[in-house]
Parts: C-alpha cells; sequence; structure tokens
C-alpha cells in the first residue's frame, strides 16, 4: 500500500507548495450519525488505477532540468507519491510547419510526419517511406513513458489522438474544421490515418520497452467543441465517421502484428458515449476492447455501466478534472478540493469503472508571474509556469486537490475491487485478500459527521484526513469523517 510519507524531502525547494491556511474556528455544530453498509457480496472487477493523460504538460515538463522533470514524476508515479500505475500517451497530429503558431501553450504536441522539401498541397505523405517520418519528435512527452517505466512495475499504457496530422483534415488545421460539428477528417483519409497511428505505437513500444495495451483513435468526438479558431488539437467525428475509423485503426494495428487493441469512444460525457454507441454497427462494436468515457457530464452513467456490463468490455473513466466553478486560483482552498473528491467519489459508483484517469496533472499557473497568462483556476493537481526550460529549477506548488486524489490513489490500489456501499458521499473498496476495506467518505458540509459501519466485526485500524489545515494526514483511528474534510478509512475485516 503507498503511505503518505516522504514528500517534504520532495518538495523542499518549493515551500509554498506545503502552505497552510490558518487553523479554522471550534467545531460547534452536533454531530450526526450515518451508518454506512458496504456490500461485500457483491465486488466489481479488479481495480487497475489511477493515471492522467500526459499530452500538454509533459510536452512541456519533459523537457525540464532533470531535478524538476524527475520531482515531477515522483510526485504522481513514485511509492511515496501518488502511486499513480497508468498513462495516457498523446499521439499529435501536428499543423504544418509554416502556420502561425496559435495553439495554448503545451498543446502544440508535435507529430511525428517530416515533409520533404518542395512538397506541395496535401497528399504528398507516404507513409511506406521511412524519409517521411520524424523519429526525434515529441521527445519531451516521450521522456515520461522512461520516466514511469522506471518507476511502476507494471503500467498500464494507452496512446490516444486528439486530430489527424493537418495535412489529413478539411482544414488544413488540427484544431477542428470551420465548424465545430463538421467532420475534420477529409473522406476517404481513415485507412492512412489509421497506418499513422498504428505505426507510430509500433515505433515507440520498440524505441521505449513498453506495451501500448489500448489505441484510442478518436477524442471527445461527438461534441461542438473543435473548430479550426480553438486552440488545442480536437476534431469532430459523427458516429458513422467513428465506425469507419475504429474499423481502420483495428485493421492497421492487426496488419502490423500488434496486439493493442481499440479504445472508443472517449467521449466528453455519458449521454454522448450511449449516442456514439447507438450510432455503430455489431461489426465495430466487436472491435473495441476496452469502453473509454469521460466525465465532464455525469447524467446517464449508469447507461454507460450498463453497456459495459452487457457487452463484456472493460470500462475506464479515462479523462476529467473538476474545479469548483469560478473558484479562484488557490493552491491551498478546499473548497475545489471537496468538489473534486466528490465527483470521484460519484464517478465510482455510477460508472463502477476499472480505472480512473485525471486529465493534466500540471497546469499553467494563472497569476502571470510565470508565463503571462493572468488570471486563475484550479485546474490541475500541481500548478507550474508553462515556460521553456531554464538551469534554474521552477517552483513546483502542489495543491490540496493533490492531496485530495491521494486520499483515493494511496488506498485503493490495483487488484481491489469497488463494493457497493448505500451513502452518496462514501465510495468502498475491499483488497484482493478481503481482509481490508477501504472506506473515502466526503463531507462537504460543516456538521461532523459519526460513522458507522455495518460489517460484523469490522474495526477501524487507519484513518486519514484532507481538509484546510491537514494533507493526508494520520489521524487517530476513529469512524469520524470531521466536516468540510475527505476521510479514507482503512477498516480490518474478519
Amino acid at each position: 500500500m503507498i503511505r503518505a510519507l516522504g514528500l517534504s524531502l520532495l518538495l523542499a525547494a518549493s515551500p509554498a507548495a506545503l502552505a497552510q491556511t490558518s487553523a479554522r474556528p471550534p467545531v460547534t455544530e452536533p454531530a450526526v450519525t450515518l451508518t454506512l453498509r458496504p456490500d461485500l457480496q457483491r465486488p466489481g472487477q479488479p481495480f487497475e488505477g489511477w493515471g492522467t493523460a500526459l499530452a500538454w504538460f509533459a510536452h512541456v515538463t519533459g523537457g525540464y532540468p532533470d531535478p524538476v522533470r524527475e520531482k515531477l514524476a515522483d510526485l504522481f508515479y513514485g511509492p511515496d507519491g501518488l502511486g499513480w500505475t497508468i498513462a495516457r500517451y498523446n499521439i499529435g497530429g501536428g499543423d504544418a510547419p509554416e502556420t502561425k503558431p496559435y495553439l495554448r501553450p503545451g498543446a502544440d504536441v508535435p507529430g511525428f510526419w517530416r515533409r520533404p522539401a518542395g512538397a506541395a498541397g496535401t497528399d504528398w505523405w507516404n507513409p511506406a517511406d521511412p524519409a517521411m517520418w520524424d523519429w526525434s519528435a515529441d521527445a519531451s512527452q516521450r521522456w515520461w513513458l522512461d520516466a514511469i517505466r522506471h518507476r511502476v512495475k507494471a503500467p498500464i499504457f494507452e496512446a490516444f489522438s486528439n486530430s489527424p496530422p493537418w495535412f489529413m483534415t478539411v482544414s488544413g488545421r488540427v484544431s477542428g474544421a470551420e465548424k465545430g460539428t463538421d467532420d475534420n477528417l477529409r473522406p476517404g483519409q481513415e485507412a492512412r490515418f489509421a497506418e499513422y497511428l498504428a505505426t507510430v505505437v509500433e515505433r515507440l513500444q520498440k524505441a521505449h520497452g513498453i506495451a501500448f495495451r489500448t489505441l484510442s483513435p478518436v477524442n471527445e468526438p461527438n461534441t461542438p467543441y473543435w473548430f479550426a479558431a480553438n486552440t488545442q488539437e480536437g476534431a469532430h467525428w459523427s458516429p458513422a465517421r467513428q465506425a469507419m475509423m475504429i474499423d481502420a485503426a483495428d485493421r492497421a494495428l492487426k496488419t502490423h502484428g500488434l496486439k493493442t487493441v481499440i479504445a472508443a469512444p472517449d467521449e466528453t460525457n455519458s449521454h454522448l458515449f450511449v449516442r456514439d454507441w447507438q450510432g455503430y454497427p455489431a461489426a465495430t462494436r466487436a472491435r473495441i476492447g476496452q469502453l473509454n468515457v469521460h466525465s465532464y457530464g455525469t447524467v446517464h452513467q449508469t447507461a454507460v455501466r450498463d453497456i459495459a456490463r452487457a457487452h463484456g468490455i472493460r470500462l475506464w473513466m479515462s479523462e476529467n478534472d473538476t474545479p469548483l466553478d469560478k473558484d479562484p486560483e488557490d493552491f491551498n482552498g478546499i473548497a475545489t478540493p471537496l468538489t473534486f473528491a466528490e465527483h470521484v467519489v460519484h464517478d465510482l459508483k455510477q460508472l463502477e469503472p476499472v480505472a480512473w484517469v485525471f486529465w493534466q496533472a500540471v497546469e499553467r499557473r494563472g497569476d502571470g508571474s510565470g508565463d503571462g497568462t493572468g488570471g486563475g483556476s484550479n485546474w490541475g493537481l500541481v500548478k507550474m509556469a508553462y515556460t521553456p526550460a531554464t538551469a534554474a529549477e521552477h517552483p513546483i506548488h502542489v495543491t490540496r486537490k493533490y492531496w485530495a486524489m491521494a486520499q483515493f490513489s494511496r488506498f485503493i490500489r490495483p487488484g481491489y475491487r469497488l463494493v457497493p456501499v448505500d451513502d452518496a458521499d462514501t465510495v468502498g473498496a475491499v483488497s484482493q485478500d478481503g481482509k481490508r476495506l477501504v472506506l473515502v467518505h466526503v463531507n462537504a458540509g460543516v456538521v461532523p459527521r459519526r460513522l458507522m459501519i455495518g460489517v460484523a466485526g469490522a474495526k477501524v485500524v487507519e484513518r486519514v484526513v484532507t481538509d484546510a489545515t491537514r494533507n493526508a494526514a494520520a489521524v487517530a483511528a476513529q469512524a469520524l469523517a470531521e466536516p468540510e474534510a475527505i476521510t479514507t478509512l482503512i477498516v480490518a475485516l474478519r
């Protein structure tokens, strides 16, 4: 089990990361009593773990000086950090070199193609010609593949795409079509794009000594987000075009002799996921080895759960970050961490996924001190300036949301099984040997809660709390959920 030790050494260069807010006034509200009834007779599938998409933050931070990037990798994937085991690698599409930069910092993930001198138009690319590949591209994000492999015994890697390369698109831009509801892959380009993705998967596996278990060829496809004036890579795909791309990608992987299977559709929310799934022919559905859904909307989550169950396909919650709306940037505030933790609890209870994957572990500081962005937000677990690497070490600001994540990922470990709990604010998981029960409870209110555990012989042996003054701190082992706090109980079972 991952323990809450060692991070003070890691963060010694960044005292602001662990700054505490002033102590709260004494609690005067009377406590209420809640009985938690975990159903140990209905365990879910073995949980595979927690992780993040690499993408933008890895494209930036993988090029930082060694002490900085190693520290970050330890924070997320080290045994004294969050203990993550999953990473989603972003295969960049890449704009034409002559296109004036317009993507937000970090989002300009390069593609692996190389355009020959004098080539014109959009039909020059020949994947069979080695001269048209640039395998030196994306060195910073690829650094993270090695860093994770060296820290995690059995990491799970997924490759995903946000957009085809510019020369396969209608608009000539990787940010989307002119209208966000138009498909941006040119008609008839499915096989070429699939060959691009499969070749990158094969090459990176060999270069880094890893295995991509899955490839996700489309991302948040049936949304209006992706239009040419956007500032990040993205592409709209109608359900029919999604199916064509899934079929083509699966064929390309098999042609290359790869064991990698298709993950889809990586839709932004559950109700659009259901719409996409309804549009797939049976043959396309049969090609999908993993169902991916994001949780930026939580309507119809049990419908996605049921699709996964009925078809016997593994389900991931493959992307989310949940800051409290309009909550000003605050490294130490508790409002956003409570919101985030509550969202994780509800995702695990409603979707019952076997993995939960964060979007961007490191986000830009929003105060303008490092990269001129101005403003602020509570996206991300760690905040840094997205500036080019220099000889000086960049400050690393660990937010309170990082510690909220630790309440889950340090204790619900790979191999544990989620179990139903009849309380909306509590998620439960049982260890492989059936001797330990983990309960993560979010009390966002001002009234303390005494927790009764409805399992004969159960005994609380550890309690860990994150609140406005404590960061994943071990406290007295009692069944108590203090107000405005995330509480993890480790329960010994007979």
